[in-house]
């Protein structure tokens, strides 16, 4: 595939500075306030897919990247992905086995289900297959312009290790990680708080994963802050992340499909919209996705609004702790670009949207809208704790194997939407490791560790605990900038 076009970026919000990939990745949040989103998406046909039917992950991910990647030599790309997705990087520890797919899948419910293993990397969290990627590409980007970056970021588990490992030893960079504290697993908390690096530095807010992006918002668009400490983020606001998470989707439908143009569902455990929000994508692209199926938890936002058409988030004191802590989040950042292309990329509507948010704490979209929102093809559930401990429970029995609680949402919310002739694609979140007291309480007994892993929550622990305060996290980052 020929490529003839230098893709550039514009903000939902309304920036347009015909910005390139490199420029940002650095930036992260545009000035606006709004997320990059491509002035176009490319287009894959029949052909490109079949074609690719033989690629292995690194070949696929710079067939699909480079499309988003105009500004970067193909050559530099494809070394830099080549280094990336390695088997010996995405083998979750465990050796003898075969992790050459990177992302193999595998079937459940007598075949009406695929699963696509996505936590094979460091920190055994799907996070890793874009994290990896964009550690590199931080690297290769301020290397290149001989300058640094100070990453500010927000987590409600796993993307704050998944950065931390992509990151640490990275030349330029350095991590300022925020995690609501008391609200993660001990797995997940060890997995922060033991690292030593000197680039990287964590910090535990009183309150909720939102009160933390929240934060991490505030600076961004604190334009004077953001330019003196030369502030950049690695959530999924991050438009470099989201498109390397696109990846796995046509990896996915490549694994599971026999025929040319074979239609399939996805299901997605959905916390911050990231993760899906790649599918979608992917579909826009050309990719043969019928259903995205939105899987929650208790903290149900994106379910009430995929199916009453009202967005009404949660503060802190109504979002729920449960036992899929990492999608206890009820504002999702990136449901502002899904709706960007449901309001036609309208970025008047969606500062008019958003104001309702800030102001209301919600908003409805109308009927018309709404039936943009039908004809997407989203669909959504929600599972309680019950019901992820059943099919924990269920999973291991009839078929061995144990799945993390997330994934489990997810399967749970598949088996709502199968259809007859139409494979369900449910993608994984975590090894069950990272949340042994759930695995424990649902087949009465504790999930395998790997072996670099073992005893790590009994590991020194390195965080600074502060109130969710603004003001507090940039006095913190500007003291450890001038030490």
């Amino acid at each position: 595939m020929a490529i003839k076009y230098a893709m550039t970026y514009q903000s939902t919000r309304g920036e347009d500075e015909g910005a390139g990939y490199s420029d940002i990745v650095l930036k992260g949040l545009a000035a606006d306030g709004g997320l990059f989103m491509p002035r176009i998406y490319p287009q894959v046909t029949k052909t490109d897919l079949e074609d690719w039917r033989h690629l292995s992950y690194a070949e696929l991910a710079f067939e699909i990247l480079r499309l988003f990647a105009t500004d970067i030599e193909e050559d530099t790309l494809k070394t830099m992905l080549a280094g990336v997705y390695r088997e010996d990087v995405y083998n979750n520890g465990r050796t003898g086995e075969d992790f050459s797919k990177i992302t193999p899948t595998r079937s459940i419910d007598g075949g009406k289900i695929r699963i696509l293993e996505l936590s094979n990397g460091p920190t055994l969290a799907f996070k890793d297959m874009a994290m990896q990627y964009l550690g590199a590409l931080f690297e290769y980007i301020l290397e290149k312009r001989n300058t640094e970056l100070n990453i500010l970021g927000a987590t409600s588990g796993d993307t704050g290790s998944a950065a931390e490992y992509a990151m640490r030893g990275r030349k330029g960079v350095r991590v300022f990680m925020l995690s609501p504290e008391g609200r993660m697993s001990a797995f997940q908390r060890a997995q922060m708080y033991s690292l030593k690096d000197p680039n990287i530095f964590n910090i535990a807010v009183k309150g909720s994963f939102d009160d933390a992006q929240d934060i991490v918002k505030a600076c961004s668009q604190d334009a004077g802050f953001k330019a003196t400490y030369n502030i950049g983020t690695v959530n999924s606001i991050n438009w470099a992340r989201v498109s390397a998470q696109v990846v796995y989707y046509f990896k996915g439908w490549l694994e599971v499909t026999e025929k040319p143009g074979e239609v399939i569902d996805v299901t997605v455990p959905s916390g911050n919209f990231g993760n899906i929000l790649a599918g979608w994508i992917a579909k826009q692209m050309g990719l043969p996705i019928g259903r995205l199926v939105v899987a929650t938890n208790e903290n149900d936002v994106l379910d009430e609004f995929f199916k009453t058409g009202v967005y009404r988030v949660r503060d802190s004191e109504h979002t729920f702790v449960t036992s899929s802590p990492s999608m206890d989040i009820s504002k999702a950042s990136n449901f502002e670009r899904y709706i960007y292309d449901i309001v036609g990329r309208n970025a008047g509507r969606i500062r008019e949207l958003w104001t309702q948010l800030a102001l209301k704490g919600g908003f409805a979209l109308t009927e018309s809208e709404m039936a943009q929102v039908r004809e997407s093809g989203f669909v959504s559930a929600k599972s309680t704790h019950a019901d992820r401990i059943n099919t924990i429970r269920e999973v291991f029995e009839k078929e061995g194997l144990i799945v993390d609680p997330h994934t489990a949402d997810g399967i749970f919310a598949a088996r709502q939407y199968v259809r007859a002739g139409v494979k369900m694609l449910s993608l994984e979140t975590a090894l069950p490791a990272k949340f042994a007291a759930t695995i424990q309480e649902a087949i009465g007994a504790a999930p395998e560790v790997p072996s670099s892993y073992v005893g790590i929550e009994n590991r020194e622990q390195h965080v600074t605990v502060m109130p969710a305060d603004v003001g507090a996290v940039k006095k913190f980052i500007s003291e450890t900038l001038k030490a």
